[in-house]
């Protein structure tokens, strides 16, 4: 599909508009209003809420969005579902997961910084839910509790390397048991051994040894599906968390996965981003005239690399596929357990991304990276580990800059940044029995990790509270996206702001202005419509929209507590 001279935007604005079947009185719920109360109960029973969030996986990872990763459960919900093009995240773990709960930005609620609590000011949307008559459960990485670091560094290593016990792994009262989820399974911390977790617990209780046989990705599956089981046999309807830790780092996959994938990669960064970019125009996501494809973001050139490296970078690009394809799978699991128990149609699925791509390449152990497994193996460390181990217990490997920018094919940069190579994020929304856009449908419409929220409340018929356990909650920033998954019209142009570790961002309508985390000051504008890809700087040409952009983006550093 080719959408001509009269631009990828207004094309997909028009079909949108033939497609749409229907439109939901009332764009969401904020404290103090109504807007969506006795909506769900229009439609008849209420419907169930599935939030599928994968990590440090690239735009272009899924097939659907012109990966050649195997994908054919995610490709599906697309099929069948909608997809957002205009998507955003906070950047990073932590600051996603904060606003993505809450309605939020991640600097009201805690999380101005990694590695700390969330915050009472904001209720999750399993507290908002169960306080309605949703059972909740969740099933993975948390990622939002205090993380301790030991004074001895030597306890602490062994800590991380499950050699040494050592209380709870975060203040107990933040733990998702405690943040409105009748049940959890899976990490509090955010970076893992996939074949044996530090940090993991069910509930309360830390999960003190796993079978031989372990992977994270597969035993959060048992236990999604274990959840939607005993949702079946009840009369709820039910809110699940299921929060991926895969791709990220440290990148460990099923061998069988890993094998798939032999020598797939062999051709290189620039290559696997051109084929992307290639599928990517076929579909109609990209308009090459308005989202011309930048040359990749590669310390050293492909070409360059002795036959070491491009095996061993060949190696770990595979693994990071076998990741991906693992959590497709887990989500067809899924997927099937909701037919087989009658509760597929009244499903609601969204399905997105924490972040870009990550181009951390870490040398040694220590905060959050064990150093050897419980029996004792040390884990070797990036090019240091043996090409047959990659993949492996006995490695801690990564992707790096150019395979990140890769697989955030078209844009620029990688987690972290608050370019559209770090907080743009692919996103599905799949509901068979509420979704009336035509299957397969791509909205341009500008979305927002904090939008969850209250799009979540306004299908469920849920007002936003002013105060939850005697805290009092700040307002709603997210808005509703219930119209438009229910096929009307969208909420109109956004104004959203980006800051995470001094990268920052702020874009209105279609224009963005944007700095890097190692030069803050240095702002670029770009007009998103014509220049998709962030490549034609207007800084200078606009220097007063600039500034106005500069001046909003610091009045809400300021109320957010960003600055």
């Amino acid at each position: 599909m080719h959408t001509g001279p009269m631009g990828r935007r207004a094309f997909l604005r028009t079909m949108g508009s033939m497609a749409a079947m229907g439109v939901l009185g009332g764009a969401g719920c904020v404290k103090g209003e109504s807007a969506a109360q006795g909506q769900g109960e229009s439609r008849g029973k209420r419907p169930n809420i599935i939030v599928v969030m994968a990590d440090d996986m690239g735009f272009s990872d899924p097939g659907c969005f012109g990966g050649e990763i195997s994908t054919p459960n995610i490709d599906k919900l697309a099929r069948e579902g909608l997809r957002f093009t205009q998507f955003y995240n906070c950047a990073r773990c932590c600051p996603t997961r904060a606003s993505l709960l809450t309605g939020l930005y991640q600097h009201q609620v805690g999380l101005k910084r990694n590695g700390q609590s969330l915050t009472r000011d904001g209720a999750t949307i399993a507290e908002v839910l169960r306080e309605a008559g949703y059972d909740t459960a969740m099933a993975g990485k948390w990622h939002l509790s205090y993380t301790p670091v030991l004074e001895d560094e030597a306890k602490h290593q062994a800590w991380l390397n499950h050699q040494y016990e050592h209380g709870p792994f975060a203040p107990l009262e933040t733990y998702p048991i405690h943040r409105g989820f009748n049940r959890h399974y899976g990490v509090i911390w955010g970076v893992i051994d996939y074949f044996d977790p530090f940090s993991l617990v069910e509930g309360e209780e830390p999960v003190k040894e796993v079978p031989k046989d372990y992977y994270f990705t597969d035993a959060i599956t048992d236990k999604a599906v274990e959840y939607v089981e005993e949702f079946g046999k009840g009369d709820k309807p039910f809110f699940l968390y299921f929060a991926h830790c895969a791709p990220h780092w440290p990148l460990h996959a099923r061998a069988e996965d890993i094998a798939k994938y032999k020598g797939k990669y062999a051709g290189g960064w620039d290559r696997l981003r051109t084929d992307r970019y290639a599928r990517q125009v076929a579909m109609g996501l990209f308009d090459p005239a308005t989202a011309k494809l930048p040359e990749v973001q590669a310390p050293r050139a492909w070409d360059s690399l002795s036959a070491k490296e491009k095996a061993y970078f060949t190696k770990v690009m595979a693994v990071h596929a076998a990741m991906v394809d693992r959590v497709d799978q887990s989500i067809g699991r899924l997927v099937e357990t909701l037919k087989r128990t009658g509760q597929y149609e009244n499903t609601v699925i969204f399905f997105l991304a924490d972040n870009g791509a990550s181009p951390e390449v870490i040398s040694r152990p220590g905060y959050d990276r064990p150093s050897e497994t419980r029996e004792g193996v040390e884990q070797k460390y990036g090019q240091e580990a043996a090409i047959e181990t990659i993949g492996s217990q006995e490695s801690y490997c990564f992707i790096g800059q150019a395979w990140a920018n890769a697989v955030n094919t078209p844009f620029r940069y990688w987690k972290r940044e608050s370019y559209e190579g770090g907080a743009h994020t692919p996103m599905i929304v799949h509901w068979p029995a509420g979704l009336k856009a035509k299957g397969g449908s791509v909205t341009e419409q500008v979305g927002h990790v904090m939008d969850l929220m209250p799009t979540c409340l306004a299908l469920a018929g849920v007002d936003y509270p002013a105060s939850y356990e005697g805290h009092e909650l700040h307002r709603l920033e997210g808005q509703s996206l219930a119209r438009v998954i229910e096929g009307g019209e969208g909420v109109g142009e956004r104004t959203l702001f980006f800051e995470h570790e001094r990268g920052r961002a702020v874009r209105m309508g279609d224009w963005k202005l944007v700095a890097l985390a190692n030069r803050p000051r240095q702002w670029e504008l770009y007009n998103l419509a014509e220049n998709e890809t962030e490549m034609n700087d207007l800084s200078e040409t606009y220097p007063e929209r600039a500034a106005a952009m500069r001046e909003a983006w610091e009045a809400w550093a300021k109320r957010v507590g960003a600055m």
